[in-house]
């Protein structure tokens, strides 16, 4: 969007060229069968994911690669490992580089880097099964412009391991807290009840018989004692990595204006009622 108004400016565009470009990032459709959303970055912070599963590795890399001709990235998740070798090919022969983060992976243009955001996602996991869902979360909050620290094998089987990495991660000045786990789904209520700042529960699909397959760790996380604590669906890595998109977005917007003084303006302050 800001090539195509630099170039309006310059002289290089009419208005009406602009405008027809601009309506193409909004939505572009590919050859009848999916339209991609190219203007959901600029409208919520948050890019587009192509969801891998029902598409054939043929598509799905299409869809990837014609996102980050137009846009710098594309970004895919749950990916087979057909999918990654067809997305591999395609990518190299489109001159691309693909960055993996374990079954998702973003797609992008040589040289381009999001627009970075002055704020910091943290991402704990109760055991190593749980790392391809919370790799889903730090790919769309690093494809933000954010940045991203994944933190695993947490669990609460064993406190020890706990304890330390949560305070490294509190003192980094994490935003929001992506917490994933599967089996009982505890550590997300454990960790809400911690800590001050905004907390998400990503249950997992790991864990053995009945409730195994993430439902018990959804209904822990549903039912936890420690207020304030967001549930996103079962292995919804991406959601929950929308999610502190938006939230570590909001606080650092708010950083931002206070280090401008805007809203600072001095205020007369009421008198504090005294006890009697």
């Amino acid at each position: 969007m800001k090539d195509v108004l630099r170039r309006l400016v310059a002289g290089e565009l009419t208005e009406d060229e602009a405008l027809a470009e601009l309506r193409l990032l909004q939505l572009e459709e590919l050859g009848g069968r999916a339209r991609l959303d190219l203007g959901r970055l600029v409208r919520r912070g948050v890019p587009e994911v192509v969801l891998a599963p029902g598409k054939s590795p043929d598509d799905a890399a299409r869809l990837v690669i014609a996102t980050a001709a137009r846009q710098g990235q594309g970004l895919v998740s749950r990916m087979s490992g057909e999918h990654r070798a067809v997305l591999d090919e395609q990518a190299t022969r489109s001159g691309m580089d693909v960055l993996a983060y374990t079954s998702s992976a973003r797609v992008l243009k040589p040289g381009f880097m999001p627009e970075p955001v002055e704020a910091r996602v943290g991402i704990l996991t109760a055991g190593t099964s749980d790392i391809p869902v919370a790799d889903e979360a730090r790919m769309v909050v690093e494809a933000a412009g954010l940045q991203a620290r994944l933190e695993p094998d947490l669990g609460v089987a064993g406190l020890h391991r706990f304890v330390g990495p949560l305070i490294s991660i509190l003192e980094w000045e994490a935003d929001v807290l992506v917490v994933a786990a599967g089996m009982d789904g505890v550590l997300p209520g454990l960790v809400a009840g911690l800590v001050a700042v905004p907390v998400i529960g990503l249950p997992v699909s790991t864990g053995y018989g009945r409730g195994g397959a993430g439902e018990a760790a959804l209904n822990t996380m549903l039912q936890s004692c420690s207020t304030g604590l967001t549930v996103v669906n079962i292995d919804n890595g991406v959601g929950a990595g929308a999610a502190a998109v938006l939230a570590a977005g909001r606080a650092a917007s708010a950083r931002s204006l206070r280090a401008a003084g805007v809203g600072s303006e001095s205020r007369p302050r009421q008198p504090r009622p005294r006890p009697r």
